[in-house]
């Protein structure tokens, strides 16, 4: 392990992108070690126990964020650091419902400002605790990042499930871009 990583280092490595986000899927910048960054099931990111409270800060490490298997680290050309994910990188904490049927859209907006439509490209996903049978419902953001999907948020998507057959039993979903997201089975 190196040196220990500064943070204002760190955010003085990101490239400024015209448009869109750093591409970093395609650096193979060497590991450097982890940081004392940590972000909560609810969306929080924290820097040695400490809630980050400048909300561009967050934004900005929030474009340099990539999973590798079932690790999260913050990459930059120069450096690949460590950092801890209690659940999801992000929270998705609203919804907007344009049009209604098979035609419906659904567009949410993460904790960091994102919009992402669901679609083929950003599936949902429900994952059920086996001990609990609570479901954690995801929306793939970009890569193999996902956002967990706020419970209000949760709300709205069972309002608006409506019944599908799949594979001989009536599933409850919500339709977006075309694409039927299973929710769970139809009560009897």
């Amino acid at each position: 392990m190196s040196e220990p990583v500064d943070v204002s280092n760190l955010l003085a490595q990101i490239p400024k992108a015209d448009k869109g986000l750093p591409p970093v899927h395609l650096w193979n910048t060497a590991f450097c070690g982890d940081i004392d960054m940590r972000i909560a099931r609810d969306g929080t990111w924290y820097y040695m126990g400490t809630p980050i409270g400048r909300k561009p800060m967050v934004k900005l490490f929030s474009t340099i964020i990539r999973r590798d298997g079932d690790d999260y680290f913050l990459i930059t050309p120069v450096e690949k650091v460590g950092i801890k994910v209690d659940d999801a990188p992000f929270v998705a904490v609203t919804l907007e419902v344009l049009g209604q049927g098979e035609q419906q859209i659904l567009r949410f907006t993460t904790n960091v400002e994102e919009q992402i439509t669901a679609g083929s490209e950003h599936p949902l996903r429900i994952v059920i605790d086996p001990d609990t049978q609570e479901p954690a419902p995801y929306l793939l953001v970009r890569r193999n990042l996902e956002a967990l999907i706020h419970r209000n948020v949760f709300y709205q998507l069972i309002e608006l499930a409506v019944a599908r057959p799949i594979d001989g039993q009536s599933w409850l979903g919500v339709w977006s871009s075309g694409v039927f997201f299973p929710i769970g089975p139809e009560p009897a």
